[in-house]
């Protein structure tokens, strides 16, 4: 989805700390990146990464997030990634039969939202593309973190994932925010304008033999009426409306040239 406005400034907020353990792929560091500037994460923190770091494939993948690659941090083992966080999720999707809370999606957004709202940090581990996250690095996680996916197709790209929790945070942290682009109903039509859009409306059908019987057009003008005032347009749409109507009576008039000159 495009939209990115790049008039805007990146607010740096605190927010939980992506930590991807052992990434193979540069796309896949770089797509996660890409995924954490879309809700306004930015702390991304790797370990022992395969091909090293920095990645130009990663920083090609991640579409110009440079404000996060540029703030990468890598670590040669977990436990030194998360010496500063009091809180840490790690995600799987497998059964690791630990006595672990396991939670979805929303409510580690509202557990990570309350901790890093009093002051404190945390973190979400992300494991390798092929096999995810080992027990003994679950072991040293407060819970576990599952999404609701299809059991018989539960595995997620790393950047998938990061997305999914991200957009989580972002929902429940920056609840009440409005939306990036604002809704734009128009100046509503005034009501003369509705009418005179009706009125013009029934002359044209009356023009076009519309109404078989005169008895019918009172009641079926104020149905008309009541439909247009119950459709709230703007004045736009009410001014494009009545130009398709003048249209459409001009085009019936070149289509019966007696009929036209049989009325005047």
């Amino acid at each position: 989805m495009a939209g990115t406005d790049t008039s805007k400034e990146f607010i740096f907020r605190p927010t939980p700390a992506i930590i991807l353990v052992e990434p193979q792929l540069g796309e896949n560091i770089g797509a996660a990146a890409r995924a954490m500037a879309n809700f306004g994460l930015w702390d991304l923190r790797l370990v022992n990464p395969r091909d090293g770091w920095p990645n130009e494939r990663a920083l090609a993948a991640a579409a110009k997030a440079t404000h996060v690659i540029e703030r990468v941090q890598v670590f040669d083992t977990l436990a030194e990634a998360v010496t500063d966080l009091t809180l840490v999720l790690a995600t799987t999707a497998r059964n690791r039969e630990m006595y672990k809370p396991v939670i979805g999606p929303d409510v580690a957004a509202e557990r990570l939202s309350a901790h890093i709202g009093a002051g404190e940090k945390a973190g979400i581990l992300f494991g390798r593309e092929r096999w995810g996250l080992t027990n003994e690095e679950v072991a040293i996680s407060d819970a576990i973190v599952t999404l609701p996916v299809e059991p018989a197709f539960a595995s997620l790209n790393i950047a998938q994932a990061v997305l999914v929790l991200a957009y989580e945070w972002r929902r429940v942290a920056l609840a009440g925010m409005p939306l990036p682009i604002a809704e734009d109903l128009g100046e509503p039509a005034p009501r003369d304008q509705l009418i005179g859009l009706v009125e013009q409306l029934g002359e044209a059908l009356d023009r076009a033999g519309f109404f078989k019987t005169p008895d019918k057009r009172p009641g079926m003008m104020d149905n008309m009426h009541a439909m247009f005032a119950k459709a709230g347009f703007n004045a736009q749409e009410v001014r494009t409306l009545r130009g398709v109507v003048a249209a459409l009576d001009r085009r019936h008039e070149r289509a019966n040239p007696a009929r036209t000159q049989k009325k005047d």
